[in-house]
């Protein structure tokens, strides 16, 4: 299947040019933050009916959440995946041109955001955690489709026919779009999971349950992808040549995920029922 003919630029003005990529992080934000709004305005939803902080408030932490993300991708990146490279070139760490972003520090970053903005409004900071958990897979799902318009980040060759040769690959093969894969898994499909969770089950009304599920759900999806999508070439397979370090860094996620909703199933003063 040929790469469908789309402009990583998505316009310019004059001589800024504005990527599709810068776009998603953007719309990821504000997306988020108008569905962290709706779920925030709506005290029924949460432990004791306090939502981590009022709803008016997300706008605010929306400016929080833009900046975690940037610093911690960026300096996620540099530390994860290249840190020979910009010890040798410590000008290149704030070109995010490169498309350079870790999600895992980004999340990191957002995490501790969230964490002291909810500590600064006197709200509980598992609580807090759990908002990003329902807001996070928006941001994901765009981010991962702003990957597939620029090429990157795509998979090994594949004879599958939703195959698609990718013009910045050098043997233009067919290869498998591991950017749509993790858009549809960790994005649309534990988007839905987790709105199941809050509003069929009261996931909210038991800290760290919401935050738990969707560590669980990122990470398994994302080593189930990477089984399929190449690493970087600076960094190769890891551990004999069947690991990745998109892979090596999930299981940490994946492990306190689960310590996450054990913690919040076991409170048996944090009622899940009205």
């Amino acid at each position: 299947m040929p790469f469908p003919n789309i402009d990583p630029i998505a316009f310019a003005i004059g001589p800024i040019a504005i990527r599709w990529y810068a776009l998603a992080y953007l719309f990821g934000v504000l997306l988020g933050a108008a569905y962290g709004w709706l779920l925030l305005r709506n005290p029924r939803l949460w432990y004791r009916g306090a939502p981590p902080f009022p709803a008016k408030d997300i706008w605010d932490f929306a400016f929080w959440a833009m900046l975690a993300i940037v610093i911690g991708g960026r300096t996620g990146y540099v530390l994860f995946y290249n840190l020979p490279y910009y010890l040798q070139n410590p000008t290149q760490i704030i070109n995010t041109l490169d498309g350079g972003m870790s999600y895992h520090g980004g999340m990191l970053g957002l995490m501790l955001a969230a964490v002291l903005f909810a500590r600064s409004k006197g709200g509980h900071w598992l609580s807090a955690l759990d908002l990003l958990g329902a807001v996070a897979t928006i941001g994901i799902m765009l981010g991962r489709i702003a990957n597939f318009i620029n090429g990157e980040l795509y998979g090994a060759p594949t004879t599958l026919p939703w195959g698609v040769i990718f013009p910045t690959d050098p043997l233009q093969v067919p290869r498998h779009p591991s950017q749509l894969y993790e858009s549809l898994l960790e994005g649309l499909l534990l988007l839905l999971l987790i709105r199941v969770v809050t509003h069929l089950f009261h996931g909210l009304r038991k800290p760290g349950l919401v935050a738990g599920i969707f560590a669980i759900g990122y990470s398994l999806a994302r080593i189930l992808v990477e089984f399929v999508r190449l690493p970087d070439v600076q960094i190769g397979y890891l551990y004999g040549g069947w690991l990745t370090l998109g892979q090596v860094l999930s299981l940490p996620m994946l492990i306190i995920g689960i310590g996450l909703v054990a913690y919040a199933l076991t409170r048996r003063e944090n009622p899940i029922r009205p």
